[in-house]
């Protein structure tokens, strides 16, 4: 059982408070074997944004980690994936990630169409719990991150956790350079 703790945060195993997760990120944590390895730590959603987050309990920006949803076309068949970068940087959408998904233009896909495609609240959307067959593409900075901090599909928590565990999830590619 773990519990992690980072500036004023401290965890505890998410198979004590599963009703800090979003329903997938659940499911996805338990079929990982990862419930009682993950933190979580409830927090005021007016604080579930990355800065947000960081100043209210003083935490380094290289702990926290960003997902965010892009979308790109190619002969009229949209292809999607999330991206997973550290907080002190940005995800190369239209360099790399676009490359990546082999299209000609990458964008952000919009808030509303984020959340209903992945059944995550925006401002809690997280690469754990992400349709089957979906790209998650991650950073390798982040795999190699202690302890990191990330969404829990929910606005109203944060999961904490070795980077590494993302690795352990389908469909995840660790990418050298996403972030700039």
């Amino acid at each position: 059982m773990s519990g992690f703790t980072l500036g004023s945060l401290s965890s505890v195993p998410a198979s004590r408070r599963p009703e800090l997760l979003g329903p997938s990120t659940e499911r996805s944590l338990a079929a990982a074997a990862l419930l009682d390895e993950v933190g979580v730590v409830e927090i005021d959603p007016a604080v579930s944004d990355t800065a947000a987050t960081q100043a209210a309990f003083g935490l380094a920006p290289e702990t926290l980690a960003n997902c965010v949803v892009v979308a790109g076309k190619r002969e009229g068949t949209e292809r999607l994936a999330a991206c997973v970068v550290l907080a002190t940087t940005r995800a190369d959408i239209n360099g790399l990630v676009r490359r990546l998904l082999d299209v000609r233009k990458a964008s952000f896909l919009p808030a509303a169409r984020a959340v209903e495609l992945t059944g995550m609240e925006y401002g809690g959307i997280t690469p754990i719990g992400l349709p089957p067959g979906w790209p998650v593409l991650v950073d390798r900075r982040v795999i190699v991150t202690d302890v990191v901090i990330i969404g829990s599909g929910v606005r109203h928590s944060k999961l904490m956790l070795p980077g590494a565990f993302l690795g352990r999830f389908p469909d995840v590619q660790v990418v050298d350079g996403l972030g700039l």
